[in-house]
């Protein structure tokens, strides 16, 4: 690997991510693994979906990736783009984009035959009186995609809401163990992985499903919405007393790193960080760290939505950034009034009506 190349995917982990353009950088900033599979990997590549919280910096890494690697590859981006700002912006940084409303025949006829695909459209908030829009998007559109791309290579991404909840001392639910969901959104999120697993037999094509739970950066995830509430002087829930917590770079890293390791029938591996997080303990460090007293309420119930990562590490490697290291940051960013994306994550529902 040449110098450019290693310097792109050296991370020295600062004290403080200063501002959104920092953040947007880390968040996209590839490993050295990821050059070297993007220097194996033939083809195009399309995310499809890529209008939402994970999506740009998911597809700003592939494109540095692509880059340092030396390979000349298109990345285009697939989303309504309701965002004008996050389309131009990609654009900026040599990222194709498509605006395309998927649910527009038409439209969906047009996009372009690429080699690689990332499937990233899903709906999960609003689901609740919103079932049948919630089944369309997570089922339907999944089948349309397979029957378009079916001679592609397929990354879809998944949830950890696949499984049931488990016990905390577990270790989290692992690949293998037989999936409960809890509502609706859960079980069309299994449907969506049913129907990838049915056309991926049927069109021989190469797939893998990732079940994510739970990304994180500076604007969104559970710690955001507990280092929130801490700094707003607000008692924080903790009946779901545990959770898993994996910084989204490290999660963007394995989603394309997925890619090699598609097969038929799909490859399905955990998206999670390797800790089982105590709610009540990283309320009490988020306190420490923005000098406020912290209310708990509630007590822990005996079992939490965990995922077990040990799969993806095999496969992938082990995270990069350690979980404190994202607390510390988001203490950071929180106290100092960050921008944050506004979207609670719901980490507290147990009876899946999101």
């Amino acid at each position: 690997m040449n110098a450019r190349a290693q310097a792109a995917t050296e991370f020295d982990l600062p004290e403080r991510i200063e501002n959104t353009e920092q953040l947007e950088e880390a968040l996209s900033r590839p490993p050295r693994r990821l050059v070297e599979m993007m220097a194996r990997l033939e083809g195009d590549l399309m995310l499809i979906g890529a209008g939402g919280k994970m999506g740009p910096s998911l597809a700003r890494m592939a494109r540095r990736a692509c880059d340092a690697s030396g390979v000349a590859r298109r990345v285009i981006a697939v989303s309504r783009f309701s965002s004008p700002a996050v389309a131009d912006s990609l654009e900026t940084d040599g990222i194709e984009i498509i605006r395309c409303d998927l649910f527009d025949p038409d439209a969906f006829a047009r996009l372009p035959d690429v080699e690689n695909i990332v499937y990233m459209a899903a709906r999960k908030f609003g689901s609740y009186g919103q079932e049948g829009a919630t089944w369309a998007t997570n089922c339907f559109l999944p089948g349309l995609v397979c029957q378009k791309f079916g001679r592609s290579r397929i990354v879809g991404f998944s949830t950890g809401n696949v499984y049931p909840l488990v016990p905390i001392d577990s270790g989290g639910s692992r690949e293998q163990d037989p999936l409960e969901p809890i509502g609706e959104y859960a079980a069309s999120a299994v449907g969506r992985e049913r129907l990838l697993g049915y056309f991926s037999e049927q069109y021989g094509f190469p797939a893998a499903i990732l079940r994510l739970n739970y990304a994180h950066e500076l604007r969104y995830g559970i710690i955001v919405d507990i280092a929130q509430k801490v700094a707003a002087g607000e008692p924080v829930d903790v009946t779901m007393g545990y959770f898993n917590a994996i910084w989204q770079g490290d999660a963007n890293a394995m989603s394309l790193l997925a890619l090699e390791h598609a097969a038929s029938p799909p490859l399905v591996v955990n998206v999670a960080g390797p800790e089982t997080l105590r709610v009540r303990d990283v309320a009490e460090q988020l306190g420490q760290e923005l000098g406020q007293s912290v209310s708990i309420e509630g007590r822990e119930a005996e079992t939490a939505l965990l995922s077990n990562g040990r799969r993806a590490y095999e496969l992938f490697g082990r995270p990069i950034i350690p979980e404190g290291q994202i607390i510390r940051w988001i203490a950071d960013w929180i106290g100092r009034g960050g921008p944050t994306h506004g979207k609670p994550t719901k980490f507290e529902v147990r009876d899946g009506q999101f």
